[in-house]
């Protein structure tokens, strides 16, 4: 054997580098790193001291610095403190009605696959009636009509982000009717309502926790966006839709901070879910949860 053979052999595992990770221990890795930035936030928000809230006047506008990583508002209130608290109260608001809307859209997209005829027709029908509104304004409308405040965010978070994941978990259904242990399920007699639970609600549930984990970043940003408009949280909550609406007229007078730090902060979380999504996503695809 030559030299030139020599160098093309493969390199043994036991001399690779120690610290190389397959894709399988990389997805997991990134799972790991963004659920503890989004644990960071909450736990954050949490266990700054609440004095940091209150006016103080003697240390206004101050721009970042280390006592103040995220700088001073225009009531002396530490905004590093403002910010951790707002996107705590966005994660929350925004689970909470996702997670609502997912189970109804797993529900709606479940019957309608299983039993199909009227309850098709009309689960599509819903859906496409939804979709045809645009979303924010829908949104708006709904969260308007009901007074505002975190009632009228989450009912209206509820109610506008079932649609497109009813779609998913329709077509995913439908795709297992015609797989061979639901045929013969059926023709042993079972009822629709067996099949249903026993065989489709199985399959369909991890793509139904990949949907909602990628649930999670648009509702957070809807709300955010309803508050920034002045149709969401009431102004006197730290939401961080609140936070960058009050902020705007302090750009001018270059006190940047007060929007851009909090912007970028809201950015980072919602990629932080888009990630853990996208990544658990890969975990359950058998064409790559084992490579």
């Amino acid at each position: 054997m030559n030299e030139t053979e020599t160098l093309a052999l493969p390199v043994p595992s036991s001399r690779r580098w120690p610290f190389a990770l397959n894709r399988r221990q990389r997805t997991l890795l990134t799972i790991a790193l963004a659920a503890l930035l989004i644990a960071g936030i909450v736990i954050g928000g949490q266990l700054l001291d609440d004095a940091n809230l209150r006016t103080n006047t003697t240390i206004r506008n101050q721009a970042p610095s280390l006592q103040h990583p995220f700088g001073t508002d225009w009531l002396g209130r530490d905004m590093l403190t403002r910010t951790l608290r707002g996107l705590t109260l966005s994660l929350v608001v925004g689970i909470s009605a996702a997670s609502v809307s997912a189970i109804i859209a797993l529900g709606l997209g479940t019957a309608a696959a299983t039993f199909g005829g009227a309850v098709d027709a009309a689960v599509s029908w819903l859906v496409d009636l939804a979709l045809s509104v645009p979303h924010l304004v829908f949104l708006i409308l709904i969260a308007f009509a009901l007074g505002g405040g975190v009632r009228g965010v989450v009912i209206g978070v509820i109610l506008t982000h079932w649609p497109r994941l009813t779609r998913v978990v329709r077509a995913e259904v439908l795709s297992l009717r015609s797989s061979e242990f639901v045929q013969v399920s059926t023709r042993l007699g079972r009822s629709r309502y067996w099949v249903a639970s026993k065989h489709m609600f199985p399959h369909v549930l991890p793509h139904f926790i990949v949907g909602l984990i990628l649930l999670f970043p648009h509702a957070i940003l809807h709300e955010a966006a309803i508050s920034f408009l002045g149709f969401g949280l009431e102004p006197s909550r730290p939401a961080i839709g609140i936070i960058l609406s009050e902020s705007m007229r302090h750009l001018s007078v270059g006190r940047w901070w007060l929007a851009v730090l909090p912007g970028l902060s809201l950015l980072m979380m919602v990629r932080a879910f888009d990630i853990l999504g996208d990544n658990v996503r890969s975990l359950i695809d058998p064409r790559t949860a084992h490579e």
